[in-house]
């Protein structure tokens, strides 16, 4: 009886031959005995071809599995015997072991090959590519129909393999500047990136093209040639380009600056403009509160005037916090304003009317305006009593000091 099994240490086919036997394809060798030993270790295949008159055909037998040959396990084998030996042996069948488990690596190195730009479709650089691919089988009987069991050869078979991963990884790696958008220079950056695009485009490749699943499709190197006039001329274009780019960064961080600064100014000398504005609008207020309404006084004048000293002081201060904001936004430090001081403010009495209270800014526009005098009383919070304003010591100094009399007119010369 035979004992059917596979010892190779490395191998992706490997065909049984009885011992002693090292001929190819013999009926003699391929006289298998019924009830011989088969053993199939975890990750192998066994595969039984039987030639018959209408072609090939097999059984499989996926391991792990220890035992003799039977009809219980080999279907195809059941009907040979039955109708072509009558239950007699032996029977004729070529045994191959396909390595499930092993991973194959083969490695490569692509030749230099002209890559163009994007940017510059007449200009190319030489490109050399190496890396690695690793394989294995997982669909055994698709591998099966593609390739021929008998006489297989993992060598000649690896070279096939090398071809098509020369010829599509050039197409690739010529197209990816164009596809990436990315300057041919650069390659040699993106090597992850283009490994990873060329194993998606590799993989159904090789399932349909070698029957074999692609498990890791690994690029170690895109060189470019740093002698060949192409790279050269790229270099220089690059260097160019980033100079120019360092230029033009430069020249907007001044600008930014200049605007910055120009901003500030134009914000300070709009507070000028705006205050000049209300100048004349306090000049203004003054005149229309001074207007004699019959009893010296002008109440109307007087709230018209509060009014727009109110509006004056929301322009102003909406004025002073723009110019803030805008310092801020320069990017300068924000400052921490003093506690404004306390303001003081008169009620005045004119006529047996009261009115106020009214701050000294306003009190003095009064007095301008001939409205308040040194006999007008005032009274501010803390006062005792009414007093006359030339004896308040806060407004005293709002009135022009009285002249001295006027001296005699001298005699006449006789």
């Amino acid at each position: 009886m035979n004992v059917i099994r596979c010892d190779e240490a490395e191998y992706l086919v490997w065909k049984w031959r009885p011992e002693g036997q090292t001929v190819n394809s013999t009926t003699r060798e391929n006289s298998i005995r019924f009830g011989s030993s088969l053993r199939v270790k975890e990750g192998e295949v066994a595969v039984f071809v039987y030639k018959q008159d209408n072609g090939q055909v097999m059984d499989y037998i996926v391991g792990p599995y220890d035992g003799t040959i039977k009809t219980d396990n080999f279907p195809i084998l059941a009907g040979i015997i039955g109708t072509a030996f009558g239950g007699e042996s032996p029977f004729q069948a070529e045994i191959y072991f396909i390595n499930l488990q092993s991973n194959n690596q083969i490695k490569f190195a692509i030749p230099y090959f002209d890559v163009a730009d994007p940017r510059s479709l007449d200009i190319t650089v030489p490109f050399a590519v190496r890396g690695s691919i690793t394989f294995n089988l997982t669909d055994y009987k698709n591998f099966i129909k593609l390739n021929r069991l008998v006489d297989f050869n993992l060598e000649a078979f690896s070279n096939q393999i090398k071809g098509a991963v020369t010829k599509y990884v050039k197409s690739f790696v010529s197209n990816c500047p164009a596809e990436m958008q990315l300057p041919v220079l650069q390659l040699e950056r993106k090597v992850v990136e283009i490994s990873d695009m060329v194993k998606s485009r590799l993989s159904p490749i090789f399932e349909e093209d070698f029957g074999v699943n692609l498990k890791r499709f690994d690029i170690s190197a895109i060189e470019p040639d740093k002698e060949s006039e192409g790279y050269l001329e790229f270099s220089r274009l690059t260097k160019e380009q980033q100079l120019r780019r360092a230029e033009i960064d430069t020249e907007n961080y001044e600008r930014q600056a200049r605007l910055s600064t120009e901003s500030q100014f134009i914000q300070a000398h709009a507070i000028d403009v705006q205050g000049d504005v209300l100048k004349t609008a306090a000049q203004s207020m003054g005149q229309a509160g001074s207007m004699d309404m019959g009893g010296g006084m002008n109440p109307a004048g007087m709230m018209m005037g509060m009014a727009m000293g109110g509006a004056m002081g929301q322009t102003m201060a909406g004025m002073m916090g723009g110019m803030g904001q805008t310092a801020q936004m320069a990017g300068q430090n924000p400052v921490t304003a003093p506690p404004a001081p306390p303001t003081i403010s008169f009620m005045i009495a004119n006529n047996g009317q009261q009115s106020g209270p009214y701050t000294i800014p306003q009190i003095q526009q009064f007095i301008a305006a001939g409205q308040v005098t040194r006999q007008t009383y005032v009274w501010k919070q803390g006062m005792a009593n009414w007093a006359l304003a030339e004896t308040v010591p806060e407004l005293a100094g709002l009135f022009a000091p009285t002249p001295p009399p006027v001296p005699p007119t001298p005699p006449a010369m006789p």
